[in-house]
């Protein structure tokens, strides 16, 4: 989905990270479970977030203690604090939790957590940080542009994970003039199956 949204399904189940300020705004309509990796606007909007939980009385919310401490008190024992190292079942999903601070914006700017989550031991969206998770990932969902990386950080930034594929998230700050200079670089020399997907476009497992 836009930005750093990504929906996954997989036999009527479905699962959507991070539906922030730059993605939906029915983002997570119709999920059964919601992972949030951090605070930023980008990747947590408190009425999208409402809009999913309140759309689906089942669905639950795993995210950080930052993100569960604004939420937690609407939608009690539906909020889940996790942080590095713990693992849990969502909507049937087996899921990991990888990581523990954002990265590096600027010095003089105060580093806040951050977690990723590697879902069914497959897909790793490792949010705002550059987080190898040290289990094989089959996709890596592959934040390409903020204002805290460079695309060399990101090439080898695939090629340390190793995985199958990368998909790119992250990417509404990257304009379309600069979309190709990006495959191109991350496609020859990540070392995996570069991939770009639309808003709303899907891919298969």
């Amino acid at each position: 989905m836009g930005h750093a949204c990504v929906r996954i399904e997989h036999e009527g189940r479905v699962v959507v990270i991070d539906p922030g300020g730059f993605s939906e705004e029915d983002a997570a309509v119709g999920a059964d479970a919601i992972l949030v990796t951090h605070e930023h606007q980008d990747h947590f909007n408190e009425d999208r977030l409402r809009r999913g939980l309140e759309a689906n009385p089942a669905a639950e919310l795993w995210t950080l203690r930052s993100v569960a401490e604004q939420v937690s008190a609407a939608f009690p024992g539906r909020v889940h604090t996790v942080g590095h190292g713990d693992t849990f079942t969502a909507a049937g999903f087996d899921v990991q939790v990888h990581g523990e601070l954002h990265a590096v914006i600027h010095p003089d700017i105060p580093r806040i957590t951050n977690i990723g989550f590697l879902i069914g031991g497959s897909v790793f969206h490792p949010g705002d940080a550059l987080t190898v998770p040290g289990h094989p990932v089959d996709t890596l969902l592959l934040p390409v542009m903020a204002p805290w990386n460079k695309i060399a950080e990101v090439i080898e930034y695939v090629r340390e994970v190793k995985p199958r594929r990368s998909i790119d998230v992250h990417d509404a700050l990257l304009t379309e003039l600069a979309r190709p200079i990006y495959d191109l670089q991350i496609g020859n020399l990540g070392g995996a199956d570069h991939l770009r997907l639309a808003p709303g476009e899907g891919t298969a497992a």
